[in-house]
């Protein structure tokens, strides 16, 4: 089994190319996605993060309303750290439990795990390959504000926290570039695939 970290700046195109590789084939783990289900009532995170943060994090129904903690932790690193020191150990472990189940069904798979910080936390270096997503400045802006209903200042500002490409590059084994149309995005998919396919034989 080939493990493989998808990672990229806000808005660049991660989730097409994951999406793209997983009709190819491929077994994928939307990190982020895990990050929210631990983040759940019940979920391994959930106490942990009310007890840190407190209750103003919640909305009326109990659960924890992310955009609240997001405003509340990421003008401050410090109460990022302490927020992804929680959140991480639980992401972490149900990716081994994905690897685990895909090794055992699938020993020639390619497990793809998409995720936004691999580079920042490190853990970049437990995959076999790192593929990194890039676009252009004002295409990430562009494509964050209508995807999230975020003003340009706001991208622009999560943009200034973020690796820059350049960083992210230095460490990447296959880099997608999708600034382009659609189609030339897909065309380097099908590379990329075509490349990763032969490592797992």
């Amino acid at each position: 089994m080939l493990k493989v970290g998808l990672t990229g700046g806000l808005a660049s195109g991660k989730s097409l190319v994951a999406g793209a590789l997983a009709e190819l084939g491929c077994h994928l783990l939307h990190a982020d996605a895990v990050g929210h289900e631990v983040l759940l009532p019940g979920g391994e995170a959930y106490g942990p993060v009310v007890a840190a943060f407190g209750a103003g994090i919640l909305g009326k129904d109990g659960t924890i309303d992310r955009r609240a903690l997001a405003s509340h932790v990421f003008s401050d690193p410090a109460l990022l750290a302490k927020l992804n020191s929680i959140i991480h150990p639980a992401v972490f472990r149900r990716e081994e439990e994905f690897f685990h189940g895909i090794a055992s069904a699938d020993p020639r798979g390619i497990a793809v795990v998409e995720a936004a910080i691999l580079v920042e936390t490190g853990s970049y270096r437990k995959f076999d390959r790192l593929v990194v997503t890039i676009c252009n400045r004002e295409t990430q802006v562009e494509r964050a504000m209508k995807r999230d209903g975020l003003t340009r200042t706001e991208v622009e500002a999560r943009l200034d926290r973020q690796l820059p490409a350049e960083e992210l590059r230095r460490v990447a084994d296959f880099v997608m570039d999708t600034s382009g149309s659609k189609e030339n995005t897909m065309a380097q998919v099908h590379e990329l695939y075509r490349a990763l396919r032969s490592l797992s034989e």
